[in-house]
């Protein structure tokens, strides 16, 4: 179920549907690099100004699914305008600086970005743009990036499935607005 908190930016709305802190897993493949399954978590938060906060920690998981090390790190963030455009700025641990330029799918909970800027250090790796598709399914957010380098033409390389994170205080407010419950709970089942 999608919240919209009562000290959103009004101009938020539409990207409420990432609120929250997300945990899964998924997949990263790219020439060169180590092929493996990660974890993930990634938080978009707000402080009523008129963007979200946007943070993301991944780690590489073996096969019984252990951390083994981090993977990736990068923060940044999001804004979107009254035609749905999706403008992001972000920051990455491999000395990655990006902005990310998209929009919001018309009736549905999608956003396409794509790199409009890529600024790296002398320390990065070879990088030189990518795109990425989130969405919200069936109250899961999905994600897949596509990246380029000079040797490698843009390609898929990390996807990752999401749930929610419930915090306690959400769990005593789905309480209290949970209908009566007959006095054996049982009929509420049938």
């Amino acid at each position: 179920m999608i919240q919209i908190p009562s000290d959103l930016n009004p101009d938020l709305v539409p990207l409420a549907f990432l609120l929250g802190t997300w945990e899964g897993a998924g997949v990263s493949d790219f020439p060169g690099a180590e092929k493996c399954n990660f974890g993930q978590s990634v938080t978009f938060s707000h402080d009523g100004r008129d963007f979200l906060e946007y943070h993301s920690h991944s780690w590489v998981l073996d096969n019984d699914g252990n951390k083994v090390r981090p993977l990736e790190s990068e923060s940044g963030f999001w804004r979107i305008d009254k035609d749905r455009k999706v403008e992001v700025v972000m920051v990455r641990d491999d000395g990655v600086v990006e902005v990310w330029y998209g929009e919001l799918a018309d009736q549905k909970p999608q956003i396409d970005l794509a790199t409009d800027a890529v600024a790296r250090t002398a320390a990065s790796g070879p990088y030189s743009g990518g795109k990425r598709l989130y969405g919200y399914v069936k109250s899961d957010l999905m994600w897949v990036g596509e990246k380029a380098t000079p040797e490698v033409p843009l390609r898929p390389y990390m996807s990752a499935h999401l749930k929610k994170v419930v915090t306690p205080e959400e769990v005593a407010e789905m309480a209290r607005n949970l209908p009566d419950m007959p006095d054996d709970g049982i009929a509420f089942f049938k």
